[in-house]
């Protein structure tokens, strides 16, 4: 099987309280991109689950796919083994979920490939043991989420194009979030205050001040289009009436930058590249 894992943006988050635990209580729309991670599941029948390839500096056994392979396989028993190749596109700590979409596509994948027959609600609770992001991608259909995420009520959304800028950086999600100036009390909202528009990041006044790089991206593309951070960062997004136009932004970019083109999706190309094989 050769599957896609789609790049996802929030469209918007706040933070509206935080749980006994210590998660937060997230209010965000997902949207998927059509910029992808490549999957290759190779069927093995010795029950050994490895990664051909993927990201060098991240170990095997702390690689998300391979955690999803090992978690599907504990859970139902099953005796089959997989070998998984990765071809990377979306950078690491970027907010565009490239780890949590391979992980998604890896279950969803598996599950077909090995026969385990799981349904979509059983994949989606797996997932959320690998990360608050996973159900949105298993679920593969753009939604409004809230609790840690994985509360998902599916919406239908404009499929805009958008420039997505990667200003290099590096960002850590938790140290994001442990940041004392992180606004944590957002008033809940609904998907009406959603389309007016009267919404924002809370991260980025965050990021903004522990990384000026980030800034001035925001800036740059602000001068374009109302920019806004996905995720906790560190990738920057603005919408653009068409293709082309989107196409003349990227070739204004400052080449310490990287950047890409990429269309809004309802559905995830995840299910297209597996509706082949089924």
């Amino acid at each position: 099987m050769k599957l896609l894992a789609p790049a996802k943006l929030n469209l918007f988050l706040h933070i509206t309280g935080r749980r006994d635990d210590g998660y937060h209580l997230l209010q965000t729309v997902f949207q998927f991109l059509d910029y992808c991670d490549e999957i290759e599941l190779n069927r093995r029948y010795d029950g050994k689950i490895k990664r051909l390839s993927g990201l060098k500096s991240i170990k095997a056994e702390d690689d998300l796919v391979i955690q999803a392979a090992n978690l599907l396989k504990a859970h139902t028993g099953t005796s089959e083994g997989v070998e998984i190749s990765v071809i990377k596109q979306l950078p690491v700590g970027g907010g565009l979920g490239g780890g949590s979409s391979d992980a998604a596509t890896v279950l969803v994948g598996l599950n077909a490939l090995w026969k385990c027959n799981l349904s979509e609600k059983e994949l989606a609770n797996l997932g959320l043991k690998l990360g608050a992001d996973v159900p949105v991608f298993v679920h593969a259909m753009a939604a409004w989420a809230e609790g840690i995420g994985e509360e998902l009520k599916p919406i239908i959304l404009p499929e805009e194009w958008f420039v997505v800028v990667h200003p290099n950086v590096f960002i850590s999600t938790a140290e994001i979030f442990s940041d004392q100036a992180l606004t944590r009390d957002c008033e809940p909202c609904k998907i009406a205050r959603f389309l007016e528009g009267h919404v924002s990041n809370v991260f980025e006044p965050v990021v903004r001040n522990k990384h000026p790089e980030v800034a001035k991206a925001l800036d740059w593309l602000s001068a374009y289009s109302e920019a806004r951070l996905t995720g906790s960062g560190s990738c920057i997004f603005a919408k653009f009436a068409n293709k082309i136009v989107a196409k003349q932004v990227l070739n204004e970019l400052p080449s310490r930058w990287h950047g890409f083109v990429a269309k809004g999706l309802n559905k995830s190309p995840l299910t297209t590249s597996l509706e082949k094989y089924l």
